[in-house]
Formats: C-alpha cells, sequence, structure tokens
C-alpha cells in the first residue's frame, strides 16, 4: 500500500519541475505551482499524519463516551506516575522495552530538528510563498505529530493505539524516501530526488529507518495476561519482537541450553503461554463445540471455524504471500539471463537488483511459509488440546454399557474388528495409563462408517447380553468395540488425522500459484500461446491423479481394516499375556500375528505402488508440458528458446503443477505419501472422516438420563411423590441398559436384553445396613445402578419413582475394585483433605495395617497399572477404605467381601461394619457372604434369577420365601480364604520410594548406529549387496541424468546464439531432451519400486522380531511394564516404520544424492562454487547439529507427556461409575487440564523448533545462490547459456541442502521409534524352545508330580518367596492348598509353570521340567486364575481359539463347568457356542466369567490342573455343582491343585497343603490335619465354626468330623 500511494505520486512528481522562486511566476503559474504541490511525494507523511491524528481523536471520543455508557471513572484524574519510576518502567514492559521507546524518541526529535531547519533559512526570505515551504512545513508538521506521539509513548500508560499510529506515520515517511532517493540508485536512469541536501538527506533516511523499522521490529512486545488477577509467568513468544518473531529467536536460548547439557527436561522448556492453557481454551472455545453450550446443532468443522477463522484468514495470506515470493527466483533468471544475452543494452534496473531478488524472495517466502506453519501448527494444538478436553467432558456424561456385534443371523458372527485397533497410541501416550477394569467396564460402538450404532448393554451381574440397536436399512450395522477404545481413538489416531487435515487451505494455493505462473508466462516470455497451451495440458492432466486417488482413498479403507484387525489382535493378545504364556500359545499366537501382519502387507504393497503411480503421474505432467511447450514454440511458431527463456521456464512450469507442493509437503506432514497431491486428497478426506466421527460421538452417544433429558442437575432426578426426600429406593419401574429397549422387547437367539424390573415398591433402611443377595447374574450390580442412575429408566405408571439423596454425599466400591496408578494413600483419599486420625482409623479398620507394614513404601508405594502391585484382596480393600473414609451419608458396597479370606471378611465385619466410622450412615451391600454379613444386616432384598424382586425385608423373612437362598445360608460356607494371584508380588523388592513401574527410558544424544543397522539390514534382506546396488546406482543415474536434461537444453539454447533460428535442428533436440527425461523415469522407477519391495520386507522382519521378544520375555518384564508402552510399539512405532521411517529415509538417501550431483556440476561450470558450497554445507551441518539435541530432546518430552493423558482417560473411564457416584468428575477435569497442558507445553515447541531451522536453512541456501550469481555475473565473463544452466543447477542444489539438512533432523527424531522397537528387542527373555530340549510325544502319560527342595524368587535379586519345598503327588489326586495373604500359594503354580526364576527340582510324570521346553511344559498344564481372561468373538473362539475340537466337545466342558445349570435349555437367550462375548468378556458377571474359563481348561484335557481360585465370584449352589461336574467328569489320571477361598471346595480334596511364609507348613489328608492339635487347618475350621456358631452350634462341626471319617 505503501509503495501504491508513493508510485502514484511520484509518476506526477516526475512531470512537475521542483519549486523556484516565486517571483519568476505569474498569478496564474503560482496558483498552478500551489496546487502543484499538493502532489509533491513528501507530502504524502502530512497527509497521513492528519488522517491518523482525526482516527486517533475518534477513538479517544470514543472509548471515553463508552467509559461514561458504563459508569466508568476516567483515570485521569488518577495521580501520575513518574515517568522514569521503577513501576511507570515495568508497567511499559520493562527496562528494554522503554529503552526502545526513548530511542525512538529520541530519533523522533531530532527528525523535527531537522525539517525546522529549512523553515528558519525561508524565514528571512522575501518572497510570500513558495512550494517548497509547503512541503517542508508538511514534513515539520509530521515530525511534530511523530514527536508527539512518541513522548506519549513515553510518559503515558502504554495503550497499543498510540504506538500503532506512530508506526504508521514514521513508516510511510520511511516509504517515501525509500521510493525518491533510494531506488533510483537500483537503476540506470533514475538519481536521488534529493540528492541536493547531501549527506544530511542520509542522515534523515539513517534516523527515519532506526524510528519506523529497527524500533518496531526489535523492541519486544509488552505482555497483557488475559486474565490479571490470576497473571502467569509469559511464554517468550509473548514477548519477542516482530524479528524474533519472524527468525524465532525467542527459541534460541532453548536450543542453546539442549546442547551444554545431555538431556533438555521439560523444565528447561520455556512456560505455557496463558492463551494456550486448556482452562482458557475451554472458556474460549467451548460456547462454539460443546453440545450443551451451542444453540443450534451444526458441524464440528463450523465451530472450529468460528474459533480459529483469524488464524486461517493468516494462512491463506501467507500462502499467498509464499507463492508471490516464490516467482522471485525464476523472475530474477529471467532478468539476469536477459541482461546478460543483451549485454545490458536497454537496461533499466541494475543486474545487482535481480541477484537481491534471488536472496530475499526465497528469504521472505521462507518467512511467510514458516509463519504459516507455526500458525498451522499452534492453531491444530490448541484445537487438539480443546477436542481432546471436549471429549473428556462428554465422556463424562455417556451411559456405560457392553456391546456386542449384532449379524442379524443365528450363525456364529465373527468377532468384530474394533476401531480402536487403528489407534496409533503416540509414543507412550498410554505409558502411565491408571485403568483398571470396574465392574461396569464399558464397551460401544466405535464403528467408522455408521452413525447408528449405539447397542443395547447390561451390568456385569446381570445375564449375557448380546443386543444391538438396528436401524432399517439393507445392512446390518457393525458394532462391538470397547469404548475405551473408541475414547482413545478419537483423541489418538483421528486428532492425528484431524491434525494433518488442517492444510486444506493448499488446495487454493495450489490454483494461486497456478494463476501466478500463467501471469509469469504472460508477462516474460515471447511465446504467449506455448505457454498458454502447457498451462491448458497440464490443467487438462491434473484432475488424473486425482481420480487414481479416489481409487486410492477406497484402498486406504481395506488396508486400515486389516492394520484394524491386527492391531485388535495385538491389543487383545497383550491384554491377556499372562493366560497366553501360561498355556504355552506363544508360537501359535506368534503366527496369527504374522498372518495379521501379512494380509496388512498384501494390502500395503498395493496402496503404495498405487500412490507411487500417483506419484508418477504427477512427475510426467511438467514432463509433457515442458515438451508440448518447447514443441509449439520451436516447431510451431519458429521461436528462439533463448537462455532466459529456457532456464526461467524449467523452474516456473513446475510451480503450476502439484509437484511444486513438494518441498512445502515434506516439511510440514509426516504422510504416508511421498507426493503431494495424492497426500492432499488422503489427508483431508481422512480429516473429515475422522471430524464426522469426533461429532457423532458429541451428538449421537447415548448419555445418561439426566443429560438426555436436558436437566442440568447432577442428580439422577425422578418425580418422588411425597415429601420425604431421605427415600432411598425405587418404586414400580424397570430399567435397561439402553435407552433403545423400552422394557419390552423379546429376547431371541441374537437379541438378548437384560431389564430390572421392580413391580411394587423397594425402599432401604437409612442409617442401616441393607443387603442385596441372589443367584449369580440376578441383577443385584443392576440394583445399584438404577440408583446410581446409570441405567434407563423406565416408569410404570404416575407414582413410579427411582430415588437416592445426594446431598449428603455418595461412595461407592465397585465388585472389581477400581484403583488409580497412584499410591495406596492417595487412592484411599481420593482428593479428600487428609484427616490422620479418621485415615488411621480407616486403615485399621480395613484391615490394611499388616499389608502397609510388609510394604516398604508403606502408604506411599505405587499401586501400579490396574494396580498389580496388590492382590485382588488388597485392592478390594483399598476400594472399600476409600468409600469408608469418604465423607458420604450412602455408601454402595458391590461384593467386597467377596475378594477377601475368612479373617479378613470377619474382621471387615466386625471391626469396620460395626465401627464409629460407619454407624449411621446407610449401607447397601451387595454380597453372597449372606452367613458372614447377616450380623449386621437391618434389610434384605432378594432378586431371582428373571430381574425381579424374590423377597425383601428382614433376614429371617428373607430366608423364609426363599428356599433356595434358606439352603445356602443353612450350609453357609462363605468365609473365604481368598488371595489373588499376584498376593506375593507385594512383598517382592519393593524399592524405598514404592515404585514398581519402571520409568520408561528417555535415550540420550543421536539414535545410535546399531539402530540404523538393524534396519538398513531389514531393508536389503538376504542379498542385501544386490538391492543397494540396483537402488542407489539407478537413483544416481537418474540424478546424473535430470542434470544432464538441464545442460541439454541450455545447449540447445546457446545454438540460437550461434546459428540462426532455421539452421537449429529442433527435432534433434526435442527427440535428444525426450529420451534423456524417459531413462531418467526409468531409473528413478527402478530405484524407488525396488525400494518399495524393500521396506515390505523390512516392516515384516522387524515387526516379527518385536512380536517374538515380547512374547518371549517373562512375566516379571510384563508386571513392571505397562501394557500401554507395548501397545505403542506394537502400533505406533510399528506404524512409522511402515510409513514416515521408510519414506524419510528414501528421500534423505535421494537429496544425499542429488546434492552432490548438484553441487559437482556447478563446480565444473564454476570451481569457486565448491568454496561457498562447502561453507554452506558446513553452515548447514552445524545448525542442523546444534537443532537435533534440542529436537529429540523435546521429542523425547513430547512422548513422554502424551502418555499421562491417554492414562487419565483410561482410569476415569475405567472407573466412570465411581466417578460419578463420588461426584468427583470436576476434579478429574483439573487433572485433565494439567495433562494436556504438558503435552501442549512440549507440543508447541517441538513444532516451533522446525520453523527456526527452517529459517536458518532456507537463508545460507540463499546465500549461496546469490554468491554464486554474483560471481557469475560480476566475476568472471560466463555467457548466457552457462550461468543459465549453474544458476538453475545452484537453485536445486541450495533447495535440496535445506531438505537435506531437514530430512537428516526428520529421520533421527522418527528412528526414536525404531529405537524404541529395539528397546524391546533387547529385553529379557524366557528360554527358547529347541528341538533337543522337545518332550517325548507320548509325554505325560499321567499325572505324577514330585517337587524336591524347590525354591523359587519373582526376580534375581528379589527375596525368595518359596523355601525349599518338597512333596510329592501322585496321579490323580486331588489337592488342595490353603493359607494366609502373601503365604506362596499363587508363588508355588507359578513356579510349577516355570514363570519364575526356580532352583531345586520338579519332576511331572517323571521328567524333570527344567529339561524340556517352556512351551511343551506350559501345553501340558492347565491353570485358572481368579481373574478370567477372555477374547472378544463367539464363545466358541474362546473355548477352542485354533479349531481342534468339535462342538460335541466343546458343549460338554461347558455342561461340566457348570453353565447349564445356571440357565434352560429352552430358554431362548441362553448362552450358545455361538453367543458373542465383548471384550475381556466384559457383558458377562464375574462369575460366568469364571466357568468359561473353567470349561476352557476342561477342553485342554491336560493331566494337571490348577485351579486358583477359579470359583472365587460362583454362588454357593453354581460352586457346588461345578465341584461335583469336576469329580465326575475328569479322567482319574487327572490330577488338580486347588487354591481354594471356601473350605467347601476343597475338604474333600485327597491331600491339603498349607503354606505359610513360602513354607510348607501342614500336607496330608484332611481328616488327619483336622485331627492335629494346634494344626493350622484344625484353627481355620474352629474360626469359621465360631463365626457362624450363632445359627449353627455345635452341630456344624460334629457334621464335618462325621463326614470326613
Amino acid at each position: 500500500m505503501v509503495v501504491g500511494i508513493v508510485h502514484a505520486a511520484w509518476q506526477m512528481d516526475t512531470q512537475i519541475p521542483l519549486a523556484r522562486p516565486l517571483s519568476n511566476f505569474s498569478d496564474d503559474a503560482f496558483g498552478d505551482m500551489i496546487a502543484s504541490s499538493w502532489y509533491d511525494t513528501l507530502n504524502i507523511p502530512a497527509y497521513i499524519s492528519c488522517a491518523s491524528a482525526a482516527i486517533l481523536l475518534f477513538e479517544i471520543l470514543r472509548c471515553k463516551f463508552i467509559q461514561c455508557l458504563r459508569g466508568e471513572h476516567s483515570v485521569l484524574g488518577k495521580p501520575p506516575v513518574e515517568p522514569c519510576s521503577a513501576k511507570h518502567i515495568d508497567r511499559h514492559g520493562g527496562p528494554t522495552i522503554f529503552a526502545f521507546k526513548c530511542a525512538r524518541l529520541l530519533a523522533c526529535i531530532i527528525l523535527f530538528c531537522l525539517s525546522v531547519l529549512p523553515l528558519l533559512s525561508l524565514a528571512d526570505d522575501t518572497v510570500e510563498a513558495d512550494a517548497t515551504l509547503w512541503r517542508d512545513f508538511g514534513l515539520c508538521v509530521t515530525y511534530t505529530y511523530a514527536s508527539l506521539l512518541a513522548l506519549i509513548s513515553v510518559i503515558a500508560k502504554p495503550t497499543r493505539s498510540v504506538s500503532r499510529h506512530l508506526a504508521i506515520v514514521l513508516l510511510f515517511t520511511w516509504g517515501v524516501y525509500m521510493y525518491r532517493d533510494v531506488w533510483p540508485l537500483a537503476t540506470f536512469t533514475l538519481t536521488p530526488i534529493d540528492s541536493a541536501e547531501g549527506s544530511l538527506l542520509w542522515g534523515k533516511i539513517s534516523l527515519l529507518t532506526l524510528a519506523a523499522v529497527l524500533v518496531p521490529i526489535c523492541m519486544p512486545n509488552r505482555h497483557i495476561p488475559i486474565d490479571p488477577s490470576d497473571p502467569i509467568v509469559a511464554h517468550p513468544e509473548q514477548t519477542a519482537s516482530i524479528l524474533s518473531l519472524m527468525l524465532y529467536g525467542w527459541l534460541d536460548k532453548t536450543v542453546l541450553e539442549a546442547n551444554r547439557v545431555s538431556h533438555l527436561g521439560l523444565e528447561g522448556l520455556p512456560p505455557l503461554a496463558d492463551y494456550d492453557h486448556t482452562k482458557n481454551l475451554v472458556k474460549s472455545c467451548y460456547p462454539c463445540l460443546d453440545p450443551f453450550q451451542i444453540t443450534k446443532r451444526r458441524h464440528l468443522f463450523w465451530g472450529l471455524m468460528r474459533i480459529f477463522r483469524t488464524q486461517y484468514i493468516v494462512l491463506c495470506l501467507m500462502l499467498m504471500s509464499r507463492t508471490v515470493a516464490y516467482l522471485a527466483s525464476p523472475v530474477g533468471v529471467n532478468r539476469l539471463l536477459n541482461y546478460l544475452e543483451k549485454g545490458g543494452e536497454g537496461q533499466v534496473v541494475r543486474p545487482w537488483v535481480w541477484i537481491a531478488f534471488l536472496f530475499f524472495g526465497p528469504v521472505l517466502g521462507s518467512i511467510a511459509f514458516q509463519w504459516y506453519c507455526y500458525t498451522s501448527t499452534t492453531t491444530i494444538t490448541r484445537a487438539k488440546a480443546v477436542i481432546t478436553q471436549l471429549v473428556f467432558d462428554h465422556a463424562l456424561r455417556i451411559r456405560v454399557k457392553a456391546e456386542v456385534e449384532e449379524n442379524g443371523s443365528n450363525s456364529a458372527s465373527e468377532a468384530v474388528v474394533s476401531e480402536s485397533a487403528s489407534m496409533v497410541i503416540p509414543a507412550t501416550f498410554q505409558e502411565t495409563a491408571e485403568t483398571t477394569s470396574e465392574d461396569t467396564i464399558i464397551q460401544e460402538s466405535a464403528s467408522t462408517t455408521d452413525n447408528s450404532s449405539l447397542g443395547k448393554q447390561r451390568a456385569p451381574e446381570t445375564n449375557l447380553v448380546n443386543d444391538s440397536k438396528q436401524k432399517s436399512g439393507p445392512a446390518d450395522v457393525k458394532q462391538g468395540a470397547n469404548l475405551l477404545g473408541k475414547i482413545n481413538n478419537l483423541v489418538t489416531s483421528d486428532m492425528a488425522n484431524i491434525s494433518l487435515g488442517r492444510d486444506f487451505p493448499f488446495w487454493w494455493r495450489f490454483l494461486f500459484r497456478s494463476r501466478f505462473a500463467l501471469g509469469f508466462c504472460i508477462r516474460f516470455w515471447d511465446g504467449v500461446c506455448s505457454a498458454l497451451v502447457g498451462m491448458m495440458v497440464m490443467a487438462a492432466m491434473v484432475p488424473l491423479p486425482g481420480w487414481i486417488a479416489s481409487l486410492l482413498q477406497n484402498l486406504q479403507v481395506k488396508k486400515m481394516e486389516k492394520t484394524d484387525a491386527r492391531v485388535q489382535s495385538v491389543t487383545e493378545i497383550l491384554n491377556v499375556i499372562r493366560m497366553i504364556k501360561m498355556f504355552g500359545w506363544e508360537g501359535r499366537m506368534q503366527d496369527r500375528l504374522a498372518h495379521r501382519r501379512d494380509e496388512e502387507l498384501t494390502y500395503m504393497r498395493k496402496y503404495k505402488l498405487l500412490d507411487f503411480l500417483i506419484g508418477y503421474i504427477n512427475h510426467l505432467i511438467p514432463v509433457i508440458t515442458m515438451i508440448v511447450t518447447y514443441t509449439l514454440f520451436t516447431v510451431v511458431m519458429k521461436g528462439e528458446l533463448t537462455a532466459s527463456i529456457v532456464f526461467s521456464s524449467i523452474t516456473n512450469i513446475a510451480i503450476g503443477n502439484a509437484f511444486g507442493l513438494w518441498d512445502d509437503a515434506i516439511h510440514y506432514s509426516r504422510q504416508v505419501s511421498p507426493f503431494p497431491l495424492s497426500m492432499s486428497y488422503l489427508t483431508v478426506g481422512a480429516a473429515k472422516v475422522s471430524l464426522d466421527r469426533v461429532n457423532e460421538f458429541l451428538h449421537e452417544t447415548e448419555l445418561l438420563d439426566q443429560f438426555s433429558s436436558g436437566t442440568s442437575d447432577s442428580v439422577f432426578s425422578s418425580e418422588f411423590p411425597g415429601n420425604d426426600n431421605d427415600v432411598i429406593g425405587i418404586r414400580d419401574a424397570a430399567f435397561t441398559w439402553t435407552s433403545s429397549n423400552d422394557g419390552t422387547l423379546t429376547p431371541g437367539p441374537n437379541q438378548r436384553n437384560f431389564t430390572l424390573r421392580i413391580e411394587g415398591e423397594v425402599t432401604f433402611k437409612r442409617g442401616y445396613t441393607n443387603l442385596i443377595v441372589g443367584p449369580t447374574g440376578s441383577g443385584k450390580t443392576s440394583m445399584l445402578m438404577a440408583l446410581l442412575g446409570e441405567m434407563h429408566y423406565i416408569p410404570a405408571g404416575p407414582d413410579s419413582f427411582v430415588n437416592l439423596p445426594r446431598s449428603g454425599g455418595i461412595a461407592y466400591a465397585a465388585q472389581e475394585s477400581w484403583v488409580q496408578n497412584e499410591t495406596i494413600r492417595d487412592n484411599i483419599l481420593f482428593g479428600a483433605s487428609y484427616d490422620e486420625e479418621r485415615y488411621s482409623k480407616v486403615i485399621e479398620q480395613c484391615g490394611l495395617r499388616r499389608d502397609l507394614e510388609l510394604l516398604e513404601a508403606g502408604d506411599k508405594t505405587e499401586v501400579g497399572e490396574k494396580g498389580l502391585t496388590l492382590s485382588g484382596g488388597q485392592k478390594a480393600r483399598i476400594t472399600l477404605a476409600r468409600a469408608v473414609y469418604s465423607s458420604a451419608e450412602i455408601v454402595l458396597l458391590d461384593d467386597v467381601l467377596a475378594a477377601l479370606d475368612v479373617h479378613t471378611a470377619k474382621w471387615i465385619v466386625e471391626k469396620c461394619f460395626c465401627g464409629d466410622l460407619i454407624r449411621g450412615r446407610t449401607i447397601i451391600l451387595v454380597t453372597h457372604n449372606v452367613a458372614l454379613a447377616s450380623s449386621v444386616a437391618e434389610f434384605v432384598v432378594s432378586m431371582g434369577t428373571d430381574g425381579r424382586i424374590h423377597s425383601q425385608g428382614s433376614l429371617s423373612k428373607a430366608l423364609e420365601d426363599d428356599k433356595l437362598l434358606s439352603t445356602e445360608f443353612a450350609e453357609q460356607r462363605k468365609e473365604e480364604l481368598k488371595v489373588d494371584i499376584d498376593a506375593e508380588q507385594p512383598a517382592q523388592e519393593k524399592p524405598s520410594a514404592g515404585k514398581l513401574i519402571v520409568a520408561e527410558e528417555i535415550a540420550e544424544g543421536h539414535v545410535g548406529w546399531s539402530t540404523w543397522k538393524m534396519f538398513i539390514t531389514a531393508l536389503g534382506g538376504q542379498h542385501s549387496l544386490i538391492f543397494w546396488t540396483v537402488c542407489v546406482g539407478t537413483f544416481i543415474g537418474s540424478e546424473v541424468l535430470a542434470t544432464l536434461q538441464i545442460w541439454f537444453l541450455g545447449l540447445w539454447s546457446r545454438e540460437y546464439e550461434t546459428h540462426p533460428a532455421s539452421e537449429v535442428p529442433v527435432s534433434y533436440f526435442l527427440s535428444g531432451y525426450t529420451v534423456i527425461q524417459v531413462v531418467t523415469i526409468l531409473c528413478f522407477t527402478t530405484s524407488y519400486g525396488s525400494y518399495i519391495f524393500a521396506t515390505l520386507r523390512a516392516s515384516r522382519k522387524i515387526h516379527t522380531t518385536l512380536v517374538t521378544s515380547i512374547l518371549g520375555t517373562t512375566l516379571r518384564w510384563l508386571d513392571k511394564t505397562p501394557a500401554s508402552r507395548i501397545i505403542t510399539r506394537c502400533t505406533q512405532d510399528i506404524q512409522a516404520v511402515d510409513g514416515e521411517i521408510n519414506q524419510y529415509f528414501y528421500w534423505f538417501m535421494m537429496h544425499s544424492g542429488t546434492i552432490i550431483v548438484k553441487l559437482g556440476s556447478v563446480v565444473v561450470m564454476a570451481p569457486i562454487a565448491f568454496v561457498s558450497g562447502g561453507l554452506v554445507a558446513v553452515m548447514g551441518g552445524l545448525c542442523g547439529q546444534v537443532y537435533i539435541r534440542a529436537q529429540l530432546a523435546v521429542k523425547r518430552e513430547v512422548s513422554v507427556a502424551e502418555a499421562p493423558v491417554l492414562g487419565h482417560f483410561n482410569a476415569a473411564i475405567a472407573g466412570l461409575t465411581s466417578l460419578r457416584a463420588y461426584g468427583v468428575q470436576e476434579s478429574f477435569r483439573l487433572q485433565s487440564f494439567s495433562r494436556i497442558d504438558r503435552y501442549t507445553r512440549t507440543t508447541r515447541i517441538l513444532h516451533a523448533l522446525n520453523q527456526w531451522i527452517a529459517i536458518r536453512i532456507d537463508t545460507l541456501g540463499a546465500l549461496f545462490t546469490t554468491s554464486l550469481a554474483s560471481y557469475l555475473v560480476y566475476g568472471r565473463t560466463f555467457n548466457a547459456s552457462n550461468t543459465g544452466f549453474s544458476l538453475n543447477v545452484a537453485v536445486a542444489f541450495s533447495s535440496n541442502i535445506i531438505w537435506w539438512v531437514r530430512l537428516l533432523n526428520e529421520l533421527e527424531v522418527s528412528g526414536n521409534s525404531l529405537e524404541r522397537i529395539q528397546q524391546y528387542q533387547e529385553i529379557e527373555q524366557e528360554p527358547k524352545p529347541s528341538t533337543n530340549h522337545a518332550p517325548p510325544a507320548y509325554w505325560p502319560a499321567s499325572g505324577t508330580l514330585r517337587v524336591e527342595k524347590l525354591s523359587a524368587r519373582y526376580s534375581e535379586d528379589g527375596p525368595c518367596v518359596l523355601h525349599d519345598i518338597s512333596f510329592e503327588i501322585k496321579s490323580g489326586e486331588r489337592v488342595g492348598i490353603v493359607g494366609r495373604t502373601g503365604s506362596g500359594k499363587s508363588s508355588l503354580t507359578l513356579a510349577l509353570l516355570r514363570c519364575i526364576l526356580t532352583e531345586g527340582a520338579v519332576f511331572y510324570d517323571g521328567i524333570r521340567t527344567d529339561t524340556i521346553n517352556l512351551d511343551g511344559l506350559r501345553s501340558k498344564i492347565t491353570i485358572i486364575p481368579q481373574v478370567p481372561e477372555l477374547l472378544s468373538g463367539t464363545l466358541r473362539q474362546n473355548l477352542d481359539p485354533f479349531q481342534q475340537h468339535d462342538d460335541a466337545v466343546l458343549n460338554d466342558a461347558l455342561r461340566a463347568a457348570g453353565l447349564f445349570s445356571l440357565q434352560s435349555e429352552t430358554d431362548e437367550s441362553r448362552i450358545t457356542l455361538d453367543s458373542q462375548l465383548a471384550s475381556a468378556g466384559n457383558n458377562l458377571s464375574v462369575g460366568q466369567r469364571q466357568i468359561l474359563a473353567l470349561a476352557r481348561a476342561i477342553v485342554r484335557q491336560s493331566k494337571l490342573l490348577i485351579l486358583d481360585e477359579a470359583t472365587s465370584a460362583i454362588d454357593y449352589e453354581t460352586d457346588t455343582i461345578i465341584q461335583a461336574s469336576l469329580r465326575r467328569e475328569l479322567g482319574k489320571d487327572v490330577t488338580l491343585l486347588t487354591i481354594a477361598h471356601r473350605l467347601q471346595t476343597i475338604m474333600d480334596a485327597d491331600k491339603i497343603m498349607v503354606l505359610d511364609a513360602g513354607r510348607i507348613i501342614e500336607f496330608g489328608r484332611p481328616i488327619d490335619l483336622l485331627n492335629k492339635e494346634g494344626g493350622i487347618l484344625r484353627t481355620m475350621v474352629q474360626q469359621w465354626l465360631r463365626s457362624v456358631g450363632a445359627l449353627f452350634g455345635s452341630i456344624s462341626y460334629s457334621l464335618y468330623r462325621f463326614a470326613f471319617k
């Protein structure tokens, strides 16, 4: 704008003579002179000043008017602050900013004084007026106004308005002088207009440059916090100057610090800017995004565009600026060559100007593009933070449910491949995942293609559900993914897709570039028609790659399905990795994953080849365009193809096609394609799909009734008839797990719905303990969920209600204990303040005192992921302690006694339920331990198998009404001796810090050679030398030929300098040029094609090695390593190997070959270029080294910062019911803010570092081109063709050295994934199988087991958990194993399977187990753990995963396991082999899962069967049936070891083993041990008798004695 105004005025100024004495003019001439003075360019500053003053005055009046309307008082009445006081200086932003303002004020005052001098010299002039006087007077006014503004900016309260006006006035004034007096120096024909002023002129220009340019761009910015009441330390970019922002100088300190320390940690990074804090983003963005705040439903995209509209306007402006600047190089080359061709004749502009184009064009273009990248990445980082938090907040509103696939037929359906399997869990995004399974673990549809897949659900206590909501249509919808996986997917892979799709303005840039390229052709080519035809050919061919890209997108969908299948398999295998190792299934699972991987790579090969075809066509477009253009120009139009036309067109034609986006695309994207046009098609499409998925989640996910009904009350409320709002109960209502089930659906084979029906009224007693009892699957947990509002409420009449008062608080303990990956104390406090006395009582009453004493770190011990450092009983007691410690008046407990042994359960009932902390509170307890809890029960609700209440009232009334309950109660043996399979683990090598989870190793420095060697070896395969020779050799050949074709064009143009156009053999040169292009393309095709197949080979090998290493590791390593870290290696890091690492490696090789060839070509033409090229290479390398240390450190911090975000998601969603029950959603939101802020802090710096290096490398490249151009023009005499060749190759070299450094850095950053994979290839391993240690084919023929002096420990330096154990068990014997928590029961089972380190000898059927392969041993022994592990899919697939048995065998196993005793053969909703199981079996109750795990063990038909509390969650009647079935179904030669929590389970065993502290205390027949005075078993039975003696008297013990005789 400045230049335009000055240019218009200057044109008029050149036609009017400068001022002369007025005495020489007539009156008319005087009037004409006065009129012409208005058009003097030096008057422009005065006009701008007047306009500025008027606008500023208007702004001041407007501000005062608004203050008056608001009733605000003016600050003018306040006492002024001393201008030079420290407070005043701080108000201006500090001493530095104040000094800059003072310097600008001084410059303005000096300029004012200089402007007054001409007026004083004219004071004594007798002439009344002169045009010069008006001009000088205008300048004096301008400088007076500027000085006044500068003074106000120094002494007054800082305002942006004054500084802005001052900068504009000074900038226009500086622009006028530049145009009048500096621009003429760049021409051959013009002279400075004000040269008569002499040195004074240059003094003015220097002062103006200081005040108008240097001060504004170098002065730091004053930080103004968003919330002055809560100021946050400023981010360096908030206080950086314009120049620092342009060059990213504010990062210099961070980069230097990274090179001074071994590793730059989070504390070394700049703080997060206040406008990037999640809490501030939520305030500003939620009104446009949150479904509960927007007034009109609209797509998420439009909300984001409204929020970030300013940023996207800036992006478009930067793209246009970049495009304009991009043309500077071809313009400069064209004008320089034109100057050389004509020898300077007729030239107006000096050649150094065009040389400057070669420098400033790329530099300014780089600044514009890097600002584009910076704005883009900043915007997407903020968008990711907002969307991540929005998804989390919305997840707190959704309904808890479990879903499985519905295929609409009676036939078995395959397990659904979860969409969550496709998630790229960023480097550790889950590494501190705080998830544990809750009884309400959630499942939900995650289909990427259907918006209607909301299925039905149930609580784990209810019957198996296989429900689905189907919409009418020709096809059934797919469902069945886990909600946790879906949400993980939304905030990982979908956010990654959205991030990559942020650059959709590049489409506009392509069109903008094409128009500019066409304009260039028209302006600088003589052959306009040929240029137009060439552009038309290009435009006609552009849709072709777009059409192929659409095919590619369809292939991408299929490829992602295969990727989903593989990742789902990996995820499920890792979720049940302990079971796989104990069953010896590692080899088979590895084969299954290899098959999945081969299917994925098949589609990946097709994808890469089709993608290469698109790039191939993209490359052919400019080649064909150039051939057509040159043919028309030389053959048809008979034009002369001069050097200026040839070498400028080479650069320019590439601008008009997609290949011109190559350099930009590499920088900002890490996508699957090296060809940017296909990138644009795919990434924008993928981003749209992901945005649709997030939008669907926000608007279509089923919410709790309180949210779906539009109420804002956080309490589930329904109309309660009456004034007594303290009533806890339900009347005449039904409850389902989805709103789509109205409670009237008829169950069918594939449509099974559980409905809790309350007929009449049930109210619980306030201030007392209430029991909910019933058989497995009767809906006990559903009763609690209905009260909590987690189920859909269906009233049966006008008097219906459900009420749970929340004013006094609610506490809830789930059946499957939910703990966070925090310390024990933090889990108990759960955000409440620490009260030492209350806390001590809770520890004592919940029986945790002894457990904490066993832990070196006490209650500071971290519980680990899924609480793996704790036993099941310990987790249950911590969950109970959390509820007891809370101040909630109502406490809901879901079968917390089931996980406790007899002593601990008795302690809980007597000390806790009868203690002072519980007294007066309302307890609703779901339990099977009716006899144990009978002493505290005031009210009992007995559930029937049909989801209805069987009876309610006192315990005696419930026993009278429910004969089954009465029978169970009469034979009650509910006092459990339970210890989780990991009971001994808490005692293992606990460091004083209380940490078990090993912090993920963060590598320092560069990625090691061993890592790259692994990758290069995998690429080469078995014939490495042949591959690398072909791949590298053909590529170097293509680069040499590409350079040769430029030289060939120069040779062609030289012919026109020495021969007439009619004598130039056009056909020879055209055919030669075409042949060179064809051979070049063939060489590149061979190179890249061979590399594609090499990448597939490397991907397969690296994945296989990784999976083999993980499946072959030890259980101890698995315990110390969160599953999320392993999943990250198998998902994100493997994806990096499949994609970006392969691409970056080839691009790096390609650019390495290119710079060698280009530099060699330039050196041949101009040897001096070797010096400048070498200097640029060295300086670029140094910049790259400095950058890479900072980039690697920050990248690793990003990887670490990502994990807690998703870990927090997982923990919150796994315990969603608990969170809502306790009402701590806001606390978890604040934790989410903190974790997202940490991730944003590292990510912002990671992106900004890319811009930091790019600016510097681009500048070095521009310096090289400029220095070479200066040498070619001024240093030696070169002809135009040689100069054009050198400049063209130099430009290519400079851009390639830029990208060589960038790609080297990107490759090393991406190599972090290879490094992480290699770390997991070198983990501790179990002994590998070998043919020498294979057991005999007949083995084992019997179940004989002999153990001699067996000792065991969990790690090399850990304590022994078993001490010299010796015993012998004959084939077919049934042995019960009992003992207190930590006695070594589970450790013994692990030692028998060689899952931990052992000493001594174990003989199984006469063969020493340490002499045979592990898989051979474990495949012949079957163990059923307390926590059953199931896979998603059909029941048949779970019982027989490798399809080795027919259905008759499987049904017999189910019958033997007791499943058929829970259901009728005529029940249409019964569980069958075709029933679909959700992931981990979460649509089954725990008891049902244990039954299926038992059936799977029976199917294996091992000679040695180990039950580790396998029936702990099963009711008495079913347990009795199972035990009887096992006695009947198992072969006589099957040895059975049973670790049981029920005395009834093991009292009829042949022998009983009593363990204590890792030693055998008692071992013998039950009758012998019971008759042993002072025996441990006898003591246990006596304690049990005392606990139930009040009900049964002494007869019970007599019955036992009679039974054992």
